[in-house]
């Protein structure tokens, strides 16, 4: 493993940690210090989102885009701009799950907290990756001394 590979686990390592420390903030700020109740109703049941359920959720989709971006990068003979591919992907994704909370949100102040929780993954989360984006050169496909 190189020092480079090395540098892009960790740099993508934080990334997914702060995703997940800033969702946690983020959900202080508005259930208990706010006052915010998070209810959702599925399928007739309604129940409440605590702070466990939303990292486990930020967690998931931080090691989901990882994993992506990997893949990506693995396969870039097929996608000619990993980097910019996954950005495209991880941009439709966030959007789509913003029908989620504004589908199944109890009241205007639970659906305007939980679309806050899903642009603050989403904000930290794929500025953050996308900057660890191999360039061609650490990836191969360009000779180092070019």
């Amino acid at each position: 493993m190189t020092t480079a590979t090395t540098c892009i686990r960790v740099q993508r390592a934080l990334a997914v940690l702060g995703t997940v420390a800033a969702t946690a903030t983020c959900w202080t700020l508005n259930v208990p210090l706010g006052g915010a109740e998070l209810t959702v109703r599925t399928n007739g049941t309604t129940s409440t989102v605590g702070l466990g359920a939303v990292l486990v959720t930020a967690l998931l989709a931080g090691l989901a885009g990882w994993a992506l971006l990997a893949v990506l990068e693995r396969f870039d003979r097929f996608v000619r701009r990993p980097g910019r591919a996954w950005t495209a992907i991880a941009v439709t994704v966030l959007v789509l799950s913003l029908a989620g909370p504004l589908g199944s949100g109890v009241g205007a102040s639970t659906k305007i907290a939980l679309v806050g929780l899903h642009l603050t993954v989403g904000m930290v989360l794929v500025p953050n990756l996308w900057l660890s984006t191999r360039p061609l050169r650490v990836r191969g496909a360009v000779p180092a001394g070019a």
